[in-house]
């Protein structure tokens, strides 16, 4: 049986904040249940990963709860947030904290390929 979730945040796109919440759950979740969690932001939903950007954001209109706030639980609990190298070219460096590493596209795929790993995309 597989021990690392790899989530893969690649369509998900920030102007649909309603999408960002299974994503950030099932990391918090998979986290609490001592699974080794890695998210990865690229493509749209790489600019999540800007300071700011996320904190704006809400899954569902009057909740006191942000995206970003999905994010550090998710953190917290053991889940690690990396970001790959275009994303820093489309939004710039100025990342949360969050952010352990810059990863690029032949990184992505080794996980997303090795037996120990399950991989979700969102």
């Amino acid at each position: 049986m597989a021990d690392k979730l790899l989530i893969i945040m690649v369509n998900t796109d920030p102007k649909n904040p309603q999408e960002l919440g299974a994503p950030f759950f099932q990391a918090t979740v998979a986290a609490a249940m001592e699974y080794e969690v890695e998210v990865v932001l690229t493509g749209l939903a790489g600019e999540l990963a800007v300071q700011g950007v996320a904190e704006k954001l809400f899954i569902q209109e009057g909740s006191p709860k942000s995206v970003y706030d999905f994010m550090k639980d998710a953190h917290e609990a053991g889940a690690v947030f990396k970001v790959c190298t275009p994303t820093l070219e489309l939004w710039g460096t100025e990342l949360i904290p969050e952010i352990s590493e810059t990863v690029g596209g032949a990184y992505v795929i080794s996980q997303a390929m090795d037996d120990d790993v399950v991989t979700f995309t969102y």
